[in-house]
């Protein structure tokens, strides 16, 4: 066979692999674990962080870095408040490269959001996406005590979570202000959670084939522990 036919065959079957390759990746395969060994993989992690073992911080070294210059392909995504007690790499004890993290206050989605959610979901092939709220948020708090429309931008912020206060209130009467805002905390994750689809088309084919799972969870401040929501 001449050399140009067998360069010929070797450049197809390169191109086959590329290509298969960059399927495997967009059908949620790119992780290479399961949304529930992801999951797993966190609550461990929030194990170890909660009993003062962390073990991360070892795998964050130039090493890691030099494996991760060129492609990620995180395992979970997780959505959370942007408070600063809350970085989910350290409750969740994880190395660069982990996890795919977007951050805003109360955990509430946008355009700009989801599209960042669909990136790591349809691209990246990330199996998990938790949506994470915690204790005392600010800005479930906020809303809570809102009085009129917010100054500046944050009147954005409380109009997402207004309808979760809403739920709350009727569904925790006669709650203290404290425990209504824990309340309203537990609905709007479990809310934003159930959003994702009902808001993105890409992500409701997504978890349709199952290449998704989609859980809320809630971080304690006190203890440090991660509680899934039901």
């Amino acid at each position: 066979m001449k050399c140009s036919k067998i360069a010929g065959r070797i450049a197809m079957l390169a191109t086959a692999v590329t290509a298969t390759v960059g399927i495997a990746f967009a059908s949620g395969a790119g992780a290479g674990i399961s949304a529930d060994e992801a999951l797993k993989k966190l609550m461990d992690g929030n194990t170890r962080y909660m009993e003062s073992k962390m073990t991360a911080g070892a795998l964050c070294d130039a090493t890691a870095r030099g494996k991760l210059a060129k492609t990620q392909h995180p395992y979970a995504i997780i959505l959370s408040c942007s408070d600063s007690r809350v970085p989910p790499e350290i409750i969740f004890d994880q190395a660069l490269g982990e996890i795919f993290v977007i951050r805003v206050a109360g955990n509430v989605t946008d355009p700009i959001v989801l599209g960042s959610v669909e990136y790591a979901a349809e691209h990246l092939g990330s199996p998990l996406i938790m949506v994470l709220g915690h204790e005392r948020c600010g800005a479930v708090t906020a809303t809570v005590n809102s009085k009129g429309k917010p100054e500046g931008n944050i009147g954005a912020i409380v109009t997402a979570i207004q309808p979760a206060v809403k739920k709350a209130k009727s569904d925790c009467k006669g709650k203290t202000t404290e425990e209504l805002v824990e309340c309203a905390v537990d609905v709007n994750a479990k809310a934003v959670a159930a959003g994702l689809t009902k808001k993105s088309k890409i992500l409701a084919e997504e978890l349709k084939e199952g290449k998704i799972k989609i859980v809320a969870a809630k971080y304690d401040l006190d203890d440090g522990k991660v509680t899934l929501l039901k």
